[in-house]
């Protein structure tokens, strides 16, 4: 037994090795190939670019949180500021077929899935970049930048994100992205996330290669030092930059009812926010928290707690002004008509692990070393009235991006890498 652990964590090393080493060629190249943009001449970004877009629609509104009926036209100039693990893919869905839908112009990363995290946003990552053009939306991963993000889109732009309970992304997180966390790697025993966890300081080191990903990740994504102390006065100043930037700061644990306070803001129909639950985990693969556990996970990432906090109360105050008998009711609504579009779309009603989806089209992008995320195979005898916004609802990112014409180059390289050496 011993000596096949032993065999096993060789197999492990090498495979690692030969990662690195693949890694490391299109790392050079991107790192060699990166447009930096030397002209000064840098012309202001449009107030709006609603306008350009052929979005004429409108509709009256009715919410609760308008005091009359009063009649506003869709806004589509949104930013979405992707963090990571908080059912932002599904999100993304929501906000790829607006715009596909709405002839809309995305502001899209070049060459693979997200503007070169965990690199500080730069205006120049975005593809077919021209200073003063109009962009509508941008929405994929960063790490967040807002005087470069203010060069590439409109000034009357919506900013929005989403946050998740720091303890359970955490663990989200340890165990998605602990194959690429070297530090992670030299942990004794099974579960290496308990071990972690109870004495953090004996492996973290706040340069190791892609250690963010364990230590206060929100706080990082928003382009702030995760490693600050949380009692340091620039957290709570960067609480409050974060706090004045974006319009709308949604939660994970309450995506409903963050769909209809952003339906609310944006003046969009319910239509729009429909959703499927896409990157999830196959729920035997997800480990309870312990309540010890969960205790030391915000110690751990006290910051994030305290972001998180922070953003829960200004949630409910939105949601109080907007109304909580007509949120009820919403969110009612939401759900029934997610349930209606459940069974005229998914085959048997829900979702499949890896292995036992059909089409390659759907198959999600798995963390590295295992196949733990879940994804569905569209209704054989779907009604032809849906078939497109099915297919559209139950489309993973990469491929969504594919077909909207994203250059996914390194992605891609990267995922035909991972096939070949079965990882």
């Amino acid at each position: 037994m011993l000596q096949k652990q032993k065999k096993q964590r060789w197999q492990l090393g090498v495979k690692r090795v030969a990662v690195g080493c693949l890694i490391s060629i299109p790392l050079f190249y991107v790192l060699s190939t990166i447009q930096i943009n030397f002209n000064t001449t840098e012309f202001p970004v449009p107030l709006s670019c609603s306008s350009r877009t052929g979005q004429s629609s409108s509709r009256e509104n009715t919410n609760s949180s308008q005091q009359d009926n009063t009649v506003c036209a869709p806004k589509v100039d949104i930013m979405f500021m992707k963090t990571h693990k908080t059912a932002s893919s599904t999100f993304i869905n929501i906000l790829l077929r607006f715009g596909e839908k709405h002839n809309l112009k995305f502001a899209f990363p070049n060459s693979r899935n997200d503007f070169y995290y965990p690199s500080s946003f730069q205006h120049t990552y975005v593809q077919g970049y021209q200073s003063g053009r109009c962009f509508n939306i941008m929405c994929n991963h960063m790490r967040f930048n807002a005087p470069e993000v203010a060069k590439v889109l409109p000034r009357d732009t919506f900013y929005t994100t989403i946050l998740r309970d720091p303890a359970e992304l955490f663990e989200s997180s340890f165990h998605y992205f602990g194959h690429v966390v070297p530090l992670t790697w030299w942990i004794p025993g099974e579960d290496k996330m308990a071990k972690f966890l109870r004495d953090p300081k004996q492996y973290f080191s706040p340069g190791g290669f892609s250690s963010f990903y364990l230590k206060n990740l929100l706080f990082f994504d928003f382009g702030q030092d995760n490693t600050l102390d949380a009692d340091d006065q620039r957290v709570e100043d960067s609480i409050r930059v974060i706090a004045e930037r974006f319009d709308l700061v949604m939660l994970m644990e309450h995506f409903e009812e963050s769909l209809i306070l952003l339906k609310d803001a944006l003046c969009w129909e319910m239509d729009d926010i429909l959703f499927f639950k896409l990157n999830s985990r196959i729920k035997s693969t997800v480990p309870k928290l312990t309540p010890e556990l969960r205790e030391k996970a915000l110690q751990w990432n006290s910051i994030d707690w305290k972001l998180y906090k922070h953003f829960n109360l200004t949630f409910w105050e939105k949601v109080e002004a907007y109304g909580r008998k007509q949120m009820e009711e919403d969110v009612e609504e939401l759900r029934r008509r997610n349930a209606e579009l459940v069974k005229i779309c998914i085959e048997g009603g829900h979702s499949v692990e890896a292995g036992s989806i059909h089409d390659a089209a759907m198959q999600p992008w798995q963390p590295v070393g295992e196949k733990s995320i879940e994804g569905y195979n569209l209704n054989r005898n779907v009604d032809k009235a849906y078939e497109k916004l099915c297919r559209k609802m139950l489309t993973p990112e990469i491929q969504y991006l594919t077909d909207l014409g994203v250059n996914l180059w390194l992605t891609k390289l990267w995922g035909r890498v991972r096939k070949v050496i079965k990882w």
